[in-house]
Order: structure tokens, then C-alpha cells, then sequence
């Protein structure tokens, strides 16, 4: 089994926030601390990603090897079904835990999986696009962290407002796409995603209205599939909103925990938002 490398802070139910490809575990920002305030907050890096290494035989890049290799973390961490948090390829990741039952609750941020051929040219596009542009010089990587502007180009299928990310952030961020040895797996792996689980934990999907990456109207075709969980619009957002507005993300968050905390072990969610 690989090593999965981890930040871990704060008291109370446990948390696990999932990050989605080329990123890193860095990627909640503020909503890490945020949370950390009133829960335990395990934040990772995936396998092949940041500071985790690639997964050992007999685990692999394949998503339902991914989520067995969770679902291993968790009991290797003593924390028995724990809320999870996931965004991009990791909301797919926290929403195949969901099907399985093994998590508390899932909060899924734009999650990979509910795309239609147009969708899924759009986000390989802006993938490619960055990975191709993680490998130039050095010096011009440095250059476009270091003016707001140029992070406003280069990290506008990221965020809504990238100019918030600081030069230390975007430069990192950069140089861990370009090392990171599960990208290319995961994209092509993740070029065939297609979510056809049914949660079985209390659920809310949520969609940031200015996503260029997976398009917000990815968000109608999650909720036709999955009409009996919450789903939830998140203005002025865009596919990591988590810098873009981390007081609403926290919020979206903290309401799931709560609503599972109220409903009956293992029940599926019934409520739309």
C-alpha cells in the first residue's frame, strides 16, 4: 500500500478533504483552519500527487483502487467513517465513498463524472493546457507567480478570482503539476468517469457558477441523476472555490456534517437545496 501524506489538525468528528488532479493537499487554504476550529481536519495528498508517492503494487491509479486505498487510510488513522470532503477528481473519489457507505457524509465539489462529450473537450483542453504550460522555464513560471495579472491568465480555469492566490501558492502549485507522476494516469483514467453510484450517506453536491473547467451546467446533469441529494449553487465561485469564497465553502461543509449528524445511520439523503 503507498503512503499517504497528510496535514492533521483540530478536535471533534473527523474531516477528510480530498483534492482533485494535479493539485495538492495546500488547495483548501483557508478552509482548512476554518474547519479545524470545531472538527478533526485531515487534509491529504493522493497517491502520485504533492508529497505522497505513487501507489505500490497490488494498488493502482484506477478509482476503485483509490477509494480502497481511503478507505485503508481511514483505518490505518483510527477514524471509523469520517465525513469527506472532495473537490474535482476528488468529489468523484468522496462520492464512490459515499455509494459504499463507509464515510459519514459527503460534500462533493464540482465533482468529475457527470460530463457529456462537449464537457469532458473543454476540461481536457484546460488540463493539457496547464500541464504543457507547468513545463516551461523556471524563470517564466516564477514571472507569471509573481504578477497578479499574469496568475489572473494562467490560473482563470482554477479560480474565479486567481489574483487572490499569492506568488508563493502559484509558483508551488505549478511545480507540483509539473513533478506530480499521477497526472497523466488520472487523466486518462479520469476521461472516463461517469458517476452512476447512488450515495448512500447524506450527500450535497455543489457547483461554483463561474467553473471553466467542468462547466456549471454539469451541475443539472448531477442533479437529474442524483435528484434525491442536496445540491447547491455556489456564486462567484470557480472550480476551486475554496479560495474564491472559503467563509461559503466552510458553511456548504458544515451544513452536510450537521445534516448527518441528524439522520439515521447510513440513510440516503432526501433533501434538495
Amino acid at each position: 500500500m503507498s503512503t499517504i501524506s497528510y496535514s492533521r489538525q483540530g478536535a471533534g468528528e473527523p474531516v477528510v478533504l480530498i483534492h482533485g488532479i494535479g493539485h495538492q493537499r495546500t488547495a483548501w487554504f483557508e478552509v482548512y483552519d476554518r474547519l479545524a476550529q470545531h472538527h478533526d481536519v485531515i487534509a491529504i495528498d493522493l497517491p502520485g500527487f504533492g508529497q505522497s508517492p505513487p501507489p505500490q503494487k497490488p494498488d493502482t491509479y484506477r478509482m476503485a483502487s483509490w477509494v480502497t486505498q481511503l478507505e485503508t487510510f481511514f483505518e490505518h488513522l483510527g477514524i471509523e467513517r469520517p465525513h469527506v470532503v472532495g473537490n474535482s477528481l476528488g468529489g468523484n473519489l468522496a462520492l464512490e465513498l459515499a455509494a459504499r457507505g463507509s464515510v459519514a457524509s459527503c460534500t462533493a465539489i464540482s465533482p468529475a463524472g457527470f460530463y457529456l462529450p462537449t464537457g469532458l473537450a473543454v476540461a481536457g483542453a484546460a488540463l493539457l493546457s496547464m500541464k504543457a504550460a507547468s513545463h516551461a522555464p523556471l524563470p517564466i513560471i516564477r514571472l507569471f507567480s509573481q504578477k497578479p495579472m499574469l496568475r489572473r491568465i494562467s490560473m482563470s480555469s482554477l479560480y474565479a478570482h486567481p489574483e487572490r492566490l499569492t506568488a508563493e501558492h502559484a509558483y508551488a502549485d505549478t511545480l507540483n503539476l509539473r513533478r506530480s507522476k499521477g497526472f497523466w494516469p488520472c487523466f486518462v483514467g479520469g476521461m472516463r468517469l461517469n458517476y452512476k453510484a447512488i450515495p448512500q450517506v447524506p450527500t450535497t453536491i455543489a457547483w461554483g457558477d463561474k467553473d471553466r473547467l467542468l462547466l456549471p451546467s454539469q451541475a443539472g446533469r448531477a442533479r437529474k441523476r442524483l435528484p434525491d441529494q442536496r445540491h447547491v449553487a455556489l456564486p462567484n465561485c470557480g472550480h476551486v472555490p475554496m479560495l474564491d469564497e472559503p467563509e461559503l465553502i466552510t458553511r456548504v461543509i458544515e451544513e452536510t456534517v450537521e445534516l448527518a449528524e441528524r439522520a439515521p445511520a447510513a440513510s440516503t439523503m432526501s433533501a434538495t437545496a
